[in-house]
């Protein structure tokens, strides 16, 4: 049995299924996925529908998957005088804000499944857990989509705001815990100041950076082999 974790894969399920392919993934593995598995790519959806056959892959909710649920599940209402009335502002904006985030390949695909379909994908998303920690071979692991916004060391970690998960990118400068690795996706490691390997997995300071760019033109998808450490890349314009 082997633990692998990767992130941010943004509707590249050619990339997605290639990874799969290159770790010789099998029901004997687990598979930690930090969010960020929808918009952008053309199609998120077709990885959702597979993850929704695996039992051995846990998804971490990202700041695209809450803006789609969000979202999906407002657009899965039926039309009535009442939903209509529901259509403030604020959702307006969330809307908005979702579609220029990349939101538009998502709803372009959930738009051709049933209804029954659709409900079944906003209610598999709504159950993505906003953290996680393991342990593998003794050594101890947070896993997080962005960061851990606002930290302290005491600091449970069900006390964390949801922005300060989802959002809030970390310090890389500083070392969180010296006894556990945070593992956080969000944050493409090309972006990251004074990175030596740009676009790779980065380490520093008992910090996991795993987004390799995958939703970006030149990026790639990352995963990470915990038990060994070992990196495994798929570019993602293959």
């Amino acid at each position: 049995m082997s633990t692998y974790v990767m992130s941010d894969i943004h509707g590249n399920y050619r990339a997605y299924k290639a990874m799969l392919e290159k770790i010789n993934f099998n029901r004997e593995d687990m598979l930690y996925i930090l969010g960020d598995i929808l918009d952008r790519g053309p199609n998120p959806i077709r990885i959702i529908l597979d993850l929704m056959e695996r039992f051995n892959v846990e998804v971490i909710a990202g700041n695209h998957c809450v803006m789609a649920c969000e979202c999906l599940a407002f657009l899965t209402k039926e039309i009535t005088s009442e939903s209509i009335a529901e259509i403030d502002e604020e959702m307006i904006q969330k809307l908005l804000s979702w579609q220029q985030n990349g939101g538009i390949s998502t709803t372009d695909e959930f738009h051709k499944c049933s209804r029954e379909m659709q409900r079944e994908i906003v209610d598999f998303i709504s159950d993505f857990e906003l953290y996680d920690e393991i342990e593998v071979n003794g050594q101890k692991f947070v896993l997080v989509h962005a960061g851990l916004g606002n930290f302290m060391p005491n600091k449970e970690l069900w006390k964390y705001e949801l922005n300060d998960l989802i959002w809030e990118r970390p310090d890389y400068e500083k070392c969180y815990y010296s006894d556990k690795f945070v593992i956080t996706g969000h944050t493409p490691t090309m972006l990251i100041e004074n990175n030596s390997r740009p676009g790779y997995i980065y380490k520093k300071n008992n910090h996991i950076a795993i987004d390799c760019g995958c939703g970006f033109r030149g990026g790639r998808l990352g995963c990470l082999r915990l038990e060994d450490m070992e990196e495994f890349y798929v570019d993602s314009e293959e």
